[in-house]
């Protein structure tokens, strides 16, 4: 990869502003400026076209034209002023003046991750509404924040997994400056920002990287059809594309982080393959400390967070699925899908992906139709992103149900407890820490063209889904989105208060968790943990009997009036606990 950058889209300096665009199929490639000159672009190598001229400078609007073919906004716009289809902006990079010289970032095993939608955080629905609760989220105990993707997608509303513009943040959202306010403030806060990006797919609409060159190919399929060209003729240029990519968010944006959208569906044969490829990239050109490259993948595959020295990606963490997954079928009782996999789970098998990071190392799928893992004894605990709920697990349901909705408050505060005292890295999504009642629905705004066929897929994927039958939400009507928007007033209330006060009480522990760590389950529905000084006993279903740590005193308990309007404390005796329903102690020893 060339050492410059960045090396597509409009960069102003001094009194002009350079364009570059990779166009390999054009013969010719024109500039159009609006108000302006149309100015022809040299083709540089692999592709690459680029021109300089003094008749633009950031606010300048632009296009592309290929050949006869056009015009069209460019692949690598900095901003979408009126949306994807309309002209892109020259932004200037350094027009901002940053405030965060002095931020350390957050360390692996420091992170405790919180996932939001911008536009369903809070009602105003932009990054400033996000960066009016950095004080809120940095008192609950937080360590990071992790973005839903922000870049530009079609409509005004959409989960941001339609990508279209992959330089722009959505201008529904805000201009440039108004995130890179939002990462400052973050940085000033104590709070490191990770951003979700999208890297195997193209959106349906407005994603107009494929007329400037073979981005997909037909070689792999994947769930959004053609997969994007990584091994296939003309591949260079598309690699050299999204790892520019990342290189822009965290070096213009100053993001501490990328969680990379489904891996898995990252086709490559080629060596090195392209994660190791970005992970290489990110080292070479993003000074000042480590940044975090966080996988999605449902693979448990060791490989993408080992060292590149030993054939590995060289990613830093990935999330994995497994705790999740068990911890529904066993308090929630899923059966569908990938849940098939996990009937039968016991507190047992809980215990061994806490104790390991995940639980299927090579084992047969039945929802995959094969194997499934790899063994984790090469990763370390902090390198695995675990949950009980997210912005998939919620929203992929058929009414964006959240777990509170399956289980009781008392299960969901043991999960709570469980969740936070585990040596892996917990992530939490937005409004889970209060047990928000707002659901997370799907929701997209398409053209009237396309929105028909996204509402049929919608109602096709849950046709068959068992005990559900009522009304799929249309996902391009205004009200699924309208009722995923979070009620910051519910925190202020019970029962809601009460879950909050638990979060805040179990993250101020997590810092005093000690680093060895001991798992076991007594029972099928029981866990007893212990990091040093701090001791955990966990019931999570039915009523229990648990021993305790000689000369432990207790810190909290999930059945605590602070915590729910309706007690039901346990007993203690000198060296036990009994539980009359599902519930967690936390305790510390000598």
């Amino acid at each position: 990869m060339s050492s410059s950058f960045p090396l597509h889209g409009a960069l102003p300096h001094d009194d002009a502003t350079t364009f570059r665009v990779w166009a390999p199929a054009a013969d010719a490639v024109t500039l159009e400026l609006d108000g302006g000159p149309s100015l022809a672009l040299s083709e540089t190598e692999d592709g690459l076209f680029k021109c300089t001229t003094d008749a633009a400078g950031p606010g300048t609007r632009y296009r592309f034209r290929l050949d006869n073919d056009g015009p069209f906004p460019d692949p690598a716009s900095r901003h979408q002023p009126d949306g994807v289809h309309g002209p892109s902006e020259v932004v200037d990079p350094d027009g901002y003046e940053w405030g965060d010289a002095g931020w350390d970032r957050v360390p692996r095993e420091d992170l405790v991750i919180y996932e939001l939608h911008v536009g369903a955080f809070t009602e105003a629905g932009t990054f400033d509404g996000v960066r009016e609760q950095l004080t809120y989220l940095r008192d609950l105990g937080v360590t990071a924040i992790e973005l839903m993707p922000v870049h530009d997608f079609p409509g005004t509303r959409n989960w941001g997994y339609d990508p279209a513009a992959w330089f722009a943040p959505a201008h529904t959202y805000g201009r440039p400056e108004a995130l890179r306010r939002l990462v400052d403030a973050a940085h000033q806060t104590g709070l490191a920002v990770i951003l979700d990006v999208i890297y195997n797919h193209l959106g349906p609409d407005g994603a107009y990287a494929n007329a400037f060159g073979p981005v997909l190919t037909n070689k792999y399929e994947t769930p959004w059809g053609p997969a994007i060209n990584l091994d296939d003729a003309g591949a260079e240029g598309v690699r050299r594309f999204f790892v520019d990519n990342a290189l822009h968010w965290l070096r213009e944006y100053h993001v501490d982080g990328l969680r990379l959208d489904a891996t898995h569906a990252l086709h490559d044969e080629s060596d090195p393959h392209f994660l190791s490829e970005l992970s290489a990239a990110v080292d070479e050109h993003v000074d000042g400390p480590t940044r975090h490259l966080i996988a999605e993948d449902h693979r448990n595959l060791s490989r993408l967070v080992q060292p590149r020295e030993d054939d590995g990606y060289g990613l830093d963490a990935v999330w994995s699925d497994d705790l999740h997954h068990q911890c529904r079928v066993l308090t929630a009782g899923d059966t569908e899908g990938y849940y098939r996999d996990y009937q039968g789970v016991t507190a047992a098998d809980i215990a061994t992906t806490i104790q390991d990071g995940w639980f299927f190392r090579g084992e047969y799928s039945e929802h995959l139709g094969e194997p499934r893992g790899t063994d984790p004894g090469p990763v370390d605990q902090p390198q695995c992103v675990v949950f009980i709920q997210n912005h998939d697990q919620v929203g992929n349901r058929p009414t964006g149900n959240r777990l509170t909705d399956d289980v009781s408050p008392a299960t969901y505060r043991a999960l709570s407890v469980l969740l936070c005292v585990v040596p892996e890295t917990p992530l939490l999504f937005m409004g889970q820490e209060w047990a928000a009642s707002t659901p997370f629905q799907f929701f997209t705004d398409h053209s009237e063209e396309l929105g028909p066929s996204v509402t049929e897929g919608r109602k096709e994927e849950f046709a068959d889904f068992s005990g559900f039958d009522g009304a799929v939400p249309d996902p391009q009507a205004p009200a699924p989105f309208e009722r995923s928007v979070l009620d910051w007033d519910e925190p202020r209330r019970p029962p809601h208060d009460g879950v909050l006060a638990l979060y805040h009480d179990l993250l101020a522990l997590r810092p005093r968790l000690g680093d060895e760590l001991t798992v076991e389950a007594p029972s099928d529905t029981t866990l007893r943990l212990e990091r040093p000084p701090i001791h955990v006993a966990v019931n999570l279903e039915g009523t229990a009997d648990l021993d305790l740590a000689s000369g432990t005193s207790v810190l909290l308990h999930t059945e605590q009036a602070g915590y729910t309007p309706a007690p039901r404390p346990p007993a203690f005796t000198a060296e036990t606990v009994s539980f009359s329903r599902p519930g967690a102690v936390v305790v510390q020893g000598d």
